[in-house]
């Protein structure tokens, strides 16, 4: 059977530091979802041919830029947050609630008086898959600051929550069974819960050049293990398979 191909997607991981632990943005994905039903994730989807042709305007990787793009329109969408970009707040819900009708990003903040600063991203990951039986998404990780006063809303549609959270509250909460996370996620709050501070998240990633993670299993002497490299700055890489969740 041939390998399903892989969809690009991007996803941010939106900080706000308030004192203590930095908090992150998570949303809640309903439990009839097809890939990670039930889990919690940070705001993204799939980059959409929207996305691609805004990128085809604008400087830079067409790819990457495409991603920044769709990172920028999922987290409007899914939590009505504004990252990556300037806009009167006032506008925020109309262009989240336009954007997910499926109306041009370009258009609609020429309408609404906004502009794209997607150098506000920072890329963090990319994550690629394989050998699973879900859809196979290459996932492009950005790390945003979250803009003063955002207050995430759910969007009541592929999401079920939206809140803020440490990492390491997270992780804490998938321990205890309160919550589920996939593969993935848990791996980068693992690495997310040693920072104090956005610049330490960020120099941590200017110190680790994105290069995708692709997971493989690997036969140990207390069983099988899902492995990443180690060399790309998270603590934790590798849990056994069976405690794994891959989507």
């Amino acid at each position: 059977m041939a390998e399903p191909e892989a969809i690009p997607a991007a996803t941010v991981i939106v900080m706000r530091e308030r004192g203590g632990a930095p908090e992150l943005l998570f949303v809640e994905r309903a439990a009839a979802m097809s890939f990670a039903g039930g889990a919690l994730v940070f705001p993204g989807g799939r980059v959409d041919p929207g996305d691609r042709l805004l990128a085809a305007t604008m400087p830079g990787d067409a790819d990457d830029v495409a991603g920044r793009i769709a990172a920028v329109r999922e987290t409007l969408e899914e939590a009505g947050v504004a990252v990556g970009l300037e806009i009167p707040a006032a506008a925020i819900p109309e262009l989240g609630r336009r954007l997910y009708a499926g109306e041009a990003m370009a258009a609609l903040l020429d309408e609404l008086g906004g502009a794209l600063h997607l150098d506000r991203l920072v890329p963090f990951a990319r994550w690629l898959p394989d050998n699973v039986s879900h859809k196979v998404f290459d996932t492009r990780f950005y790390l945003a600051r979250a803009p003063r006063d955002a207050e995430p809303v759910v969007d009541g549609n592929e999401n079920v929550r939206v809140f803020w959270a440490s990492a390491q509250g997270v992780l804490d909460a998938a321990d205890r069974g309160d919550v589920t996370i996939i593969f993935p996620t848990r791996r980068n709050l693992e690495r997310l819960a040693r920072f104090a501070s956005f610049e330490e998240a960020a120099a941590d990633a200017a110190a680790h050049p994105v290069r995708t993670v692709t997971p493989w299993i690997e036969e140990r002497a207390d069983g099988r293990h899902l492995c990443i490299p180690d060399d790309l700055g998270y603590p934790v890489t590798s849990q056994p398979l069976a405690e794994a969740m891959r989507g």
